[in-house]
């Protein structure tokens, strides 16, 4: 039996109704991407679940997207994004790949064991940051852990005003404050590394049990991956949660944004230092490093920072230059083609 949802409980809002022009609102159908397949995405409208075959002529896609259909179920548009993330895709392959669209909310899991990494929170910080939504760390196996409170503190020193929330992923109890986020109409993401309970937090605040998890690994607590795509979960308040694969290599591009406004205090800093090129390091008259000495700023963020905006720019750089080369490469292609055209009409 097919699914119906309304608009509202796939986390439609006005930012996507006022794209609609007048023929559209009664032409076309919405629907959203709820989960991306290797021919074809899975696609739920209000009239319910179906299909929707991947072509050449569609632009890039992610889970989350809203996409305009035609009568018949075809593709007939994409709608502008609340929000995108992405990142270079892992290892040294130069291009970029789509993890999610409009998000509203992610909740950032890091597991309180040997996951736990201030560098990888930060990480993740600067992705959702960038993306304009809105962040809340989610500390997982809290249940596991000796003393939770230790580990919530040095998070929360990262930024004050961060959410910060630990908890056992298995325990309706104990996730209910992270109930406050799953709301009607909005869309919050699940992002981490394998193990660390995403899945399991999909299925305790979904109260269902559609997503497969496993215990990690007994020698080294480290995780398996049980899922294997990105898809859309539907909670029965309107609520759209959605799952993704854990990631081992998080690679940022352009992202400097993100970044930034992640080490907030360093740049704020950094207007006070003596040069307008002062690369924190033994420059004199440097405030960034005065702040160090004092005790303020921990040496470990300001290296972390350090390497964040060296990889983005360096990602940046590298993409950009794919990209270039990919139109150079099409535009002969092209050229090739029409030669070859204009020298058969001209036999």
């Amino acid at each position: 039996m097919t699914t119906i949802f309304s608009l509202p409980q796939l986390g439609w809002s006005p930012f996507f109704q006022q794209q609609l022009s007048l023929e559209e609102c009664t032409e076309f159908r919405p629907a959203r991407i709820a989960a991306q397949h290797r021919s074809h995405f899975e696609l739920y409208s209000e009239q319910g679940q179906q299909p929707l075959n991947l072509t050449t002529q569609m632009p890039l896609l992610t889970v989350g997207d809203w996409v305009l259909l035609n009568s018949d179920g075809s593709f007939y548009r994409r709608l502008d994004r609340l929000s995108l993330f992405s990142r270079k895709s892992a290892g040294s392959k130069v291009s970029e790949q789509y993890i999610a669209a409009n998000i509203d909310t992610v909740f950032i899991t890091t597991a309180l064991n040997q996951n736990f990494s201030l560098n990888r929170i930060e990480r993740y910080l600067a992705l959702v940051k960038d993306a304009g939504a809105e962040a809340v760390i989610v500390l997982t196996k809290s249940d596991r852990c000796e003393d939770p409170q230790i580990l919530v503190e040095q998070v929360q020193a990262l930024d004050p005003l961060l959410v910060v929330e630990a908890v056992n992923a298995k325990d309706q109890l104990s996730v209910e404050a992270l109930r406050l986020w799953c709301r009607s109409a909005n869309t919050v993401a699940v992002l981490g590394s394998s193990g660390v309970g995403k899945s399991t937090l999909i299925n305790t605040l979904s109260n269902q049990s559609s997503q497969k998890t496993a215990a990690a690994r007994g020698d080294d607590d480290r995780g398996r991956h049980t899922t294997t795509s990105r898809s859309l979960h539907f909670m029965e308040n309107g609520a759209v949660l959605l799952d993704t694969p854990g990631m081992r290599e998080l690679q940022l591009s352009d992202c400097e944004d993100g970044v930034r406004s992640t080490f907030a205090d360093i740049n704020d800093l950094a207007e006070h230092c003596r040069y307008s090129d002062c690369q924190h390091e033994s420059e004199p008259g440097c405030a960034v490093q005065q702040a160090i000495d004092a005790g303020v700023i921990d040496p470990r963020r300001l290296s972390n920072y350090s390497k964040l905006i060296r990889e983005q720019a360096h990602n940046r750089a590298s993409l950009a230059e794919k990209r270039a080369k990919d139109r150079s490469l099409g535009r002969f292609y092209r050229s090739v083609k029409n030669d070859v055209a204009r020298r058969k009409k001209g036999q």
